[in-house]
């Protein structure tokens, strides 16, 4: 069974990368993701490999990153090497708890010239979540991923850290988990009021990776129209879901990474 034909104007030029290509960037500093101050206080217990608790009794939960990998011990071992026993200073666009309480921010440990988050993603123990608004961040951010990445540290040294969309069952298996997925784009389809950029050719069981048709203009205004990645390798993360086959959904650009030739 295969989707109807995505209609529409011609492909626009394939860009070379994404806006968040890891070797354009420099090196992440304090004033890559120093945003709004939003307070400070000191660290009296990590909770997990992402959130703190201050000792004022605020929880905090790191903003940018995602959990790598399964082992939680490892991710909270490494936050309080970084992190325990701290005096921070928290940034963000602003201090709203979530739904659980938990003050979302970017955060800095006196003395230090890299955020946290960044420090968790230069030693593998986290992965960039791609929902910074803020482009400088972003960028630094998706550095220090890189920067592991490339020297195989904590989850990078996993050859199963970026799942290959030919093999899909591997990808259902982290179904509700954040996940690096990587392949070659075969077609791009539309089905209502979504289009799918298919790694396969069997819909009801291979990957693929789904945009809302109202936000293709976000992606088509970065170079990164859904046509466009026809045929190209590119790197797809988050939450993996289960529509047959196993599906990202991209919201935001950064979750697209193109990568070098067709």
């Amino acid at each position: 069974m295969t989707r109807p034909a995505l209609r529409g104007n011609a492909a626009l030029p394939a860009c070379a990368a994404s806006l968040l290509v890891l070797a354009s960037v420099g090196p992440a500093d304090a004033a890559d993701c120093a945003l709004e101050p939003q307070g400070e206080g000191r660290v009296a217990a990590v909770i997990d490999a992402r959130s703190f608790r201050l000792e004022d009794g605020r929880e905090v939960r790191l903003a940018g990153i995602e959990r790598g990998g399964t082992d939680g011990a490892s991710g909270r071992a490494a936050l309080s090497a970084i992190a325990g026993g701290r005096d921070v200073t928290l940034h963000g666009e602003d201090d709203t708890p979530d739904r659980y309480g938990r003050q979302g921010a970017f955060v800095f440990a006196t003395g230090s010239e890299h955020s946290v988050q960044s420090e968790l993603l230069r030693r593998g123990e986290a992965l960039f979540s791609a929902d910074t608004a803020d482009k400088n961040c972003a960028a630094a951010l998706a550095a220090a991923e890189g920067a592991a990445r490339d020297a195989k540290l904590g989850i990078w040294a996993e050859t199963s850290a970026i799942k290959n969309t030919e093999s899909p069952g591997d990808i259902l298996a982290a179904i509700g988990q954040f996940t690096v997925v990587e392949g070659r784009v075969l077609s791009v389809r539309q089905a209502g009021a979504m289009i799918y950029l298919n790694f396969g050719r069997n819909w009801t069981r291979d990957f693929a990776a789904t945009i809302s048709r109202r936000i293709v203009p976000v992606f088509e205004n970065a170079s990164l129209g859904p046509k466009s990645l026809e045929n190209r390798r590119i790197r797809v993360r988050g939450i993996v879901s289960s529509r047959g086959g196993p599906r990202i959904e991209l919201f935001r650009v950064g979750q697209i990474e193109v990568l070098g030739g067709k």
